[in-house]
């Protein structure tokens, strides 16, 4: 059974936290699917990690193409996982259900901790894959570095 962690985005933008964290999947020999929920993002996001350093090179591509299978990290906002990936990666509010983990080394979910939607959709995430028996880790860069924080998942929107 995989487990879920939680990335509070305030001081990283998602495609700077992106790429770093699946370099470290990729390092593990794992192959990725990043959920999306909109298509026009997930192209942005294809765009960030073609533009990235050369020496950083991240092997990916967008589904709907004939390589999916063969693909090291998938884009796409679909709830399939067609390239075998032993983790997925939820951004901007794609939803993880339980299930899902369980078939899993790891679930990471990113959000935006400068907004409260995005705060309180996690909180949500959490509750329900805690809930299910799923263990989750919350993981806070607001001290300028990641850190574990508490088991408690992510801090309530402040409004």
């Amino acid at each position: 059974m995989g487990n879920a962690f939680f990335y509070h985005l305030t001081r990283s933008p998602l495609e700077a936290t992106l790429p770093m964290l699946l370099a470290k999947s990729l390092q593990a020999g794992w192959h990725v699917v990043v959920r999306g929920r909109d298509a026009g993002r997930l192209d942005w996001l294809d765009q960030k990690l073609w533009a990235g350093p050369e020496e950083g090179f991240m092997p990916h591509g967008l589904a709907g193409g004939k390589h999916d299978a063969l693909q090291p990290i998938l884009l796409t906002s679909g709830a399939d996982v067609p390239n075998g990936a032993q983790c997925l990666m939820a951004v901007d509010g794609a939803e993880v259900v339980a299930d899902e983990c369980t078939g899993l080394e790891r679930v990471c979910i990113l959000f935006d901790g400068n907004d409260p939607a995005a705060v309180d959709h996690a909180r949500g995430q959490w509750k329900a894959l805690t809930g299910a028996g799923i263990a989750a880790q919350y993981w806070s860069e607001e001290d300028g570095r990641w850190q574990k924080k508490a088991e408690s998942g992510p801090p309530p929107a402040s409004d």
